[in-house]
């Protein structure tokens, strides 16, 4: 039952194709039909031709003829028939795995960041094409083959009930043996096929992992562990595996054997019921033609079953992610505002991950367009988690945030991420061009405009050094392009965007002094008349900032400029003293010791 649920889900997949799919089945079933037509020709032709040999009929070659002819045209019916089946199921199968393909790349990329967070990317891509491999060669097996032997199956069994009872019954007995080892197999192999899945999904994992990292392998010399961990993930892998195949195998043995064994036990009994007049020659050949057959299409049956409870554990882990909701949606009537000004509140916010420990706790501030809102304290504070909401990775579970008057969670998702840009402390680039990764910030920016952003954030120089411009390749994650310049890259997109909204995540952290003081000039300028926040560690880069935030334990505790905070003498100042940003506070002087 549990692989007829997820065949059903299989089916349903078939979206557009299910059109075709029903015109597959009806030429399936005709298929069936016409094939079996034809061992039931073939032993009328063969009892003719015993009694014209006896001399007991009147047999001629025109009574013959109309037998040959419907035997050669059911013949040729059925090979017409599978070539067309043949053909419009690869079309259906290749057609419909590329559309899910598709479909599974942008619900993941629809899902939310906390999903990412749990999910190796490299599990995920494993799942994406084990799962749509699957698919596809479930649909074209069992459109091609597999159908037409279940339905040859309910056709032959009735039929030959009525032909005759006595040499069905070692027939229905045949299917029978092959439907109770079938289960047997299945019974003893489910959980070690899933737990084979899960040796192939950590394969994936640590390769990719290695392949990532490939740089960190090679400085600390770890190509030999690295090759030696995943040998022993392909050793746990084999181990679980050969339990499974030497099961199946045991049902390909049983399946040739019983071709033997029943086609010699239709002779034996056949022989004797023609002694006794209940079984005739052509009674004969023409079971012996269905046990070949029935074996044949219990052979497509039991191997498709044997299929499906294979793939079972990666299609489950393919409707797994498939199934997962973003935790953040649209509103059924969630609007597009369009451009925003950029006047932010935050109004009793509070959000915690595990509804235990809050992240962040009564958040309460305005900032109007022009602020720039810096956002100070210790890892873990709760800094990144209130932007966070702001770019809505997350909802809050009390309080709200308006842009604009706006409750984030009434406008459209896209909507408001269109008018937010986010430079990233760890920068984040794709392996494609200078061009396309700007395309990012505007998709139809005109080279003049990509230019522009990069003078702006003094990356046009490095650009224009390489030969090819900006099409040259930056490679994976930046990696042909120092820190400097992929961090520089990333502010000239986030420039090309031109947002109401900026957030920047230690958005200096990787220049050096020189290209910090210039892009610092640039960041300056283009914070003019939009809302900044602004994530820092150094605090050296905030002194002009408009208000200061000082976060501790999820809450804020400190609110003001930077002159203001530093004069308080509070958990700031303890910042920028430590930053060697003001002068150490001087001890108080002793007082005086009491005379003995």
């Amino acid at each position: 039952m549990k692989l007829l649920r997820l065949y059903m889900r299989v089916l349903h997949l078939l979206g557009p194709e299910t059109r075709l799919g029903w015109f597959l089945t009806v030429a399936n079933v005709a298929l069936a039909a016409a094939q079996f037509a034809e061992p039931v020709l073939f032993g009328r032709i063969i009892d003719a031709l015993a009694g014209a040999q006896g001399g007991r009929g009147t047999t001629t070659w025109e009574s013959l003829l109309p037998l040959l002819l419907a035997w050669a045209g059911f013949g040729l019916f059925t090979i017409g028939c599978g070539v067309v089946v043949a053909l419009y199921a690869d079309r259906l199968a290749h057609r419909q795995r590329h559309a899910v393909l598709t479909g599974y790349f942008e619900h993941v990329l629809q899902l939310p960041l906390s999903f990412h967070g749990g999910a190796h990317s490299g599990r995920l891509m494993k799942v994406m094409l084990a799962g749509t491999d699957s698919l596809w060669s479930i649909w074209l097996s069992f459109f091609r083959e597999h159908f037409a032997a279940f339905v040859a199956l309910l056709i032959l069994l009735p039929l030959s009930l009525a032909l005759n009872w006595r040499l069905a019954l070692l027939l229905i007995v045949l299917c029978v043996l092959f439907a109770a080892l079938t289960s047997i197999v299945l019974r003893k192999t489910n959980e070690m096929q899933t737990q084979v899945e899960r040796h192939y999904s950590d394969l994936a994992e640590r390769a990719s992992d290695a392949l990532g990292n490939v740089a960190l392998v090679q400085s600390y010399v770890r190509i030999e562990t690295e090759v030696i961990a995943l040998r022993d993930v392909v050793n746990r892998l084999l181990s679980a595996q050969m339990p499974v195949l030497s099961w199946w195998a045991v049902v390909a043995v049983a399946t040739r054997a019983s071709t033997t064994v029943t086609l010699l036990a239709i002779f034996l009994v056949g022989t004797y019921l023609l002694f006794r007049d209940l079984a005739t020659l052509g009674d004969i050949v023409m079971f012996m033609n269905f046990a070949t057959m029935l074996v044949q299409r219990l052979e497509q049956a039991v191997g498709f079953v044997n299929k499906v409870f294979m793939d079972a554990p990666r299609l489950e882990e393919f409707f797994g992610v498939l199934d997962a909701e973003p935790a953040v949606r649209d509103r059924p009537n969630a609007i597009d505002p369009g451009r925003l000004t950029g006047n932010v509140a935050f109004e009793g916010v509070s959000f915690s991950y595990d509804g235990k420990r809050p992240a962040v706790a009564d958040l309460d501030f305005i900032a109007r367009p022009g602020d720039v809102i810096a956002l100070v304290g210790p890892t873990g504070a709760g800094k990144t988690t209130a932007l966070a909401l702001l770019h809505r990775v997350f909802d809050p579970q009390s309080g709200g945030i308006k842009v604009d008057g706006i409750d984030l969670r009434d406008m459209k998702l896209a909507a408001l991420r269109r008018n937010i840009g986010v430079v990233f402390q760890e920068v984040l680039l794709l392996n494609r061009s200078v061009a396309e990764n700007l395309y990012i910030g505007k998709p139809d920016a005109t080279e003049e405009e990509m230019r522009e952003a990069l003078a702006r954030a003094q990356a046009l120089e490095f650009v224009d050094r390489n030969p090819e411009g900006l099409q040259a390749n930056v490679g994976e994650r930046g990696r042909f392009l120092s820190g400097g310049e992929r961090q520089r890259l990333s502010i000239a997109r986030a420039l090309l965007k031109n947002p109401p909204i900026l957030i920047l995540d230690e958005a200096t952290s990787a220049l050096d002094a020189a290209t910090e003081v210039k892009v610092q000039a640039a960041l300056d300028e283009v914070m003019k008349d939009r809302t900044t926040f602004v994530i820092a560690h150094r605090l050296a880069t905030i002194r002009n900032a408009t208000k200061i935030l000082v976060f501790a334990a999820g809450r804020i505790v400190e609110t003001g400029t930077f002159d203001e905070l530093t004069a308080r003498d509070g958990p700031f100042a303890e910042l920028a003293r430590s930053q060697f940003l003001i002068p150490k506070a001087q001890p108080r002087p002793q007082s005086d010791r009491a005379p003995a």
